[in-house]
């Protein structure tokens, strides 16, 4: 009898649907809420610029502010971000973004800098810099005041927030970026006041591009009047130079002068010699 042979039919197993998190590209990025004061925006800026003009030549940094920071994925669809005023990031592609996913781009800020307000001073002091130190893990956490002057900061040690002790004049210490925040009267955008600013380690405050260009400015004018003092000297010096020339050649008629005057009383006093010598040939000595 010949053996039947059944055939099972083929069943396709489809993985089951993975959701991945969300990128900043379907993310949220902008809540319709400026900025407190133009002060406030102001300082965002001057801290932005001068810290991007101090890494130009790095392609390894993000300085950002005033842009949502998403830190949690598990509570991302229940709006669970955070937006710092300034921000910045190193050992990340330097490109542009619309909010920071942590997860997206593998860390999160090195150093958040908040700008207090009324209507925010206690919350950026308590709730935010709680989620910064317990959520977010910020290594650095600065705070300042634009109208007051207020200025502090933390730096994240065994997991909690410790104040960054100023130095004697006041500068705190980003050990982060190798850099210090300072308060510095200037005019940045019209707007004269007191700003926070970044400096060097040396005290030299940062420059923006209004100040490089004025500085720029300041260094070819001082080239064009050292140029041109310069210009005067040789001027002066070739004076001078023709001054001594012509007392030279002064010195050399007035020498020549009195070579020829001196000539001609040799010559005289030749000639009364010869007319004394043929006088005593002709008549004697001269009697005394």
């Amino acid at each position: 009898m010949e053996e039947v042979k059944w055939l099972r039919p083929r069943i396709t197993v489809e993985p089951p649907a993975v959701e991945m998190p969300p990128t900043e590209d379907e993310l949220p990025c902008d809540d319709g809420v400026p900025m407190e004061t133009p002060r406030h925006r102001q300082q965002m800026n001057l801290l932005i610029e001068t810290l991007e003009i101090y890494w130009a030549d790095r392609q390894d940094v993000y300085v950002g502010g005033n842009m949502f920071l998403y830190y949690n994925v598990n509570q991302v669809r229940n709006r669970d971000f955070i937006g710092p005023d300034f921000f910045a990031v190193q050992g990340v592609e330097r490109r542009e973004h619309k909010s920071w996913v942590i997860w997206q781009e593998g860390k999160g800020p090195d150093v958040v800098i908040e700008l207090l307000s009324e209507s925010t001073a206690d919350y950026d002091k308590t709730e935010k810099k709680q989620l910064y130190q317990d959520r977010v893990r910020v290594p650095e956490y600065f705070l300042y005041d634009p109208f007051s002057g207020e200025l502090a900061g933390f730096s994240l040690r065994d997991g909690e927030y410790t104040p960054i002790e100023p130095d004697a004049e006041g500068r705190l210490m980003s050990r982060q970026f190798g850099l210090m925040l300072l308060r510095a009267e200037g005019v940045y955008q019209h707007e004269q006041t007191i700003w926070l600013r970044w400096a060097t380690t040396d005290g030299a405050i940062i420059p923006t591009h209004q100040e490089q260009a004025e500085q720029a400015h300041q260094q070819a004018e001082q080239a064009h009047q050292q140029a041109e003092q310069a210009r005067q000297r040789a001027e002066q010096e070739h004076v001078r130079a023709e001054q001594e020339q012509q007392r030279a050649e002064q010195e050399h008629q007035r020498a020549e002068q009195e070579r020829q005057r001196a000539e001609q009383e040799r010559r005289r006093a030749a000639e009364m010699e010869d007319l004394l010598a043929r006088y005593r040939e002709r008549f004697g000595d001269i009697p005394e």
